[in-house]
């Protein structure tokens, strides 16, 4: 797989598209049908957010903030991989956000201008 720089992607979408996790698309007529995971892309970068977001899934019940409650209402109306590859596309996104804005990360929700 090439380097390639976040700002080569136009927006968040097109970064998780080209780490292969978002759902492929077999759609026609109007009818859409999403599948699995595209396994498109850096495999290894992939394994480690999905890992990633599994771990923290894990940590459901001792975490109370927003974005945990997202990820709790992902699994009541989903099951538990889709879960897991739902936060990690969330996860990528906020990677490219991130590296694309020069920001830190910070308590969840907090951007900061990082410095040299």
């Amino acid at each position: 797989m090439i380097p390639v720089s976040a700002s080569s992607f136009k927006n968040g979408r097109q970064f998780a598209t080209y780490l292969g996790i978002v759902p492929k698309q077999h759609s026609s007529g109007g009818k859409e049908k999403l599948l699995g995971i595209s396994k498109r892309g850096d495999g290894y970068l992939r394994g480690l957010l999905i890992h990633g977001a599994r771990a923290v899934i894990n940590q459901l019940d001792k975490q109370k903030n927003e974005r945990f409650k997202w990820v709790k209402t992902i699994i009541e109306r989903r099951e538990h991989n889709k879960a897991c590859v739902a936060l990690a596309n969330k996860n990528a996104r906020i990677i490219w956000a991130l590296l694309n804005k020069g920001c830190e990360y910070r308590n969840g929700s907090d951007l900061r201008v990082a410095t040299a």
